[in-house]
């Protein structure tokens, strides 16, 4: 990597992160990601130039408003943080080319996705609609590799000179990306309110696999999907045996239960506690969609091998 552009790429990925920030705190409420300026939640004062400083101003001001002293959340470091160690990252990995665009492009509107589901449980249709175009759009200048673009310049010659076929392949593998991610969870969520009568998938997740979908393409949507899955079936396995533990020792030493005893009524309750919690899959869609974009085609390398 070029050392003055690497540099030069953290810093547009810092000034990004922070944009980032506002858009995760103010999209679920409705407002304008332009106007007002940054301003203190607590005392509503305008934040001065100098204390909107990318990590740097919250480090000086360990993380509290200069004037009121309320409680700057430490999400504000970190989302600025990871935004420029991921544009860094998509240079490394593409170097300076269209691709890297879309890396960015792709990071950016996940990073602000996993942070908002993390916190609100809501999926902006002002990032996810956005990007579901952003995605059909850049796959007209960067291929995206998928099984169309395999299979059928094979099979179906068209009239018509290769720059334009790779192009029109590369834009049909990213629409039935996004067609297939958002069928399959729209389809996974009709399946879960008929057999449990609750809602387990929401259009935002629907919307935000549509998304992904563009990016990579089928089999990476596929692969998305899947590990999304474990690794959601992983959390809510650790957050039932989390609060089955927990509250078998409450109820040992509040209500003097013996330890068999403890054990079952707690871990009745950890499954209600279970059923009521509301898992932030977007998450997980979000994470495993960056794995995918940059590991996904080693995975598929390495697993036709072992075949």
């Amino acid at each position: 990597m070029d050392p003055v552009l690497a540099s030069g790429i953290f810093a547009l990925g810092l000034a990004f992160g922070s944009f980032l920030n506002v858009c995760i705190h103010r999209m679920p409420l409705g407002l304008s990601v332009v106007r007002p300026g940054s301003a203190c939640p607590g005392c509503e004062k305008p934040i001065r130039f100098y204390d909107n400083i990318p990590v740097l101003s919250w480090l000086i001001l360990r993380g509290r408003c200069r004037n009121c002293q309320t409680r700057i959340s430490p999400r504000y470091l970190v989302v600025e943080l990871l935004t420029a160690i991921l544009f860094l990252i998509c240079y490394s990995h593409f170097g300076l080319t269209l691709a890297l665009l879309k890396c960015c492009v792709f990071g950016f509107l996940l990073l602000g996705l996993i942070f908002t589901d993390a916190e609100t449980h809501l999926l902006p249709d002002e990032l996810t609609l956005p990007g579901l175009a952003a995605g059909l759009l850049l796959s007209l200048f960067v291929p995206v590799n998928d099984l169309l673009s395999m299979i059928l310049p094979g099979v179906v010659q068209l009239p018509i000179s290769s720059d334009v076929s790779w192009r029109l392949f590369s834009l049909l593998d990213s629409g039935l990306g996004a067609l297939i991610g958002a069928s399959f969870l729209y389809g996974a969520g009709a399946i879960y309110l008929r057999a449990r009568g609750v809602e387990g998938m929401g259009f935002g997740d629907v919307k935000l696999m549509a998304m992904i979908g563009s990016f990579v393409g089928f089999r990476l949507t596929i692969l998305t999907i899947f590990t999304a899955s474990i690794a959601g079936s992983a959390f809510g396995l650790w957050t039932v045996l989390a609060v089955w533990f927990k509250r078998t020792q409450r109820r040992k030493h509040v209500f003097h239960e013996s330890g068999a005893t403890a054990r079952r009524n707690a871990w009745a309750s950890a499954l209600v506690a279970l059923r009521r919690h509301q898992m932030p899959f977007g998450v997980f869609l979000g994470s495993m969609g960056l794995v995918a974009l940059f590991f996904g085609q080693q995975f598929f390398t390495w697993y036709w091998r072992l075949l």
